[in-house]
């Protein structure tokens, strides 16, 4: 379909691994940075170039200057919000700051920036560190759109399920948690009274938005990359048909969200296809 040159941040994670092999499919030539902090080695293609490093090093030291990268998706992030209360300062160098090093990187190479946004932010952008340095994120892009004309588009995207969701402990994403504990025998375990809901997003479908945003120029246009329905996480155990249990609210989380994706659908000609409930069959 293309023999565009991308670059992806955070290649090797689990949205990132996943974008790369949907880029490729499309025949784009791919570079992807990731220092392997989260994302995995063995998600490498054999078919792109990787440099495992940290993304602001690798675009402020010149090796990938005038390449012909024409679009940076930037996905590399630190993607968790209750870690970002322990160490905001490391949330911020990465999710703010690092933001401006791809941002001025893009301006000097002449790239797009389809920036991977949340949907943390209509919880409330102080709620939490992580919610706030991703906005700043955007605020970052928009800037560098304003003041520099580079194009960037701004992605925000709501829970993200489906194949190779981390497991990254007690900070799981909950599809991911439910899911291992499920085959291993053991309770849901349920935050707080689980009548919070969530947009759950396929994966599948956040790439195919992701790409779709990259084929064009935009002065820092804002797209939601969720389903327009949500579930609560009572409803997404029961899902399992599994013994649940219950354990305690955790701070800085939003009650609800929930995605209006009308200008997704109408700029970009975007839809999603995938099914939660009919994703949860498969796997159990």
């Amino acid at each position: 379909m293309t023999n565009s040159k991308a670059l992806v941040t955070g290649g090797c994670g689990f949205v990132g691994s996943n974008l790369v092999d949907h880029l490729k499919s499309l025949d784009y030539d791919v570079i992807v940075i990731d220092n392997l902090t989260s994302g995995k080695r063995e998600y490498c293609r054999n078919d792109v170039e990787y440099w495992h490093a940290d993304f602001q090093d690798v675009l402020t030291n010149g090796a990938l200057d005038n390449t012909g990268i024409e679009v940076i998706f930037h996905l590399a992030a630190e993607a968790r919000i209750q870690p970002s209360f322990e160490d905001p300062v490391y949330t911020c160098k990465n999710n703010s700051f690092g933001t401006t090093i791809v941002c001025e990187f893009a301006r000097k190479n002449n790239c797009r920036v389809i920036y991977a946004g949340s949907s943390s932010f209509y919880g409330g952008v102080y709620l939490n560190p992580y919610s706030f340095a991703k906005w700043q994120g955007e605020e970052v892009c928009k800037m560098y759109s304003k003041v520099y004309g580079i194009s960037t588009s701004i992605m925000r995207f709501f829970n993200v399920y489906g194949p190779r969701n981390p497991l990254i402990g007690r900070y799981t994403p909950v599809v991911a948690i439910f899911e291992q504990q499920k085959k291993s025998g053991l309770p849901l375990t349920v935050v707080g009274d689980g009548e919070q809901r969530r947009d759950f997003t396929h994966v599948a479908d956040i790439c195919n938005g992701l790409e779709l945003a990259g084929r064009d120029n935009w002065d820092s246009e804002v797209f939601n990359l969720g389903t327009g329905t949500n579930y609560s996480i009572n409803e997404l155990a029961d899902m399992y048909d599994h013994e649940k249990t219950h354990i305690p609210a955790r701070p800085g989380e939003a009650r609800i969200s929930l995605a209006d994706n009308t200008k997704t659908k109408e700029l970009l000609g975007w839809s999603p296809k995938q099914n939660l409930e009919e994703y949860v069959r498969s796997v159990i």
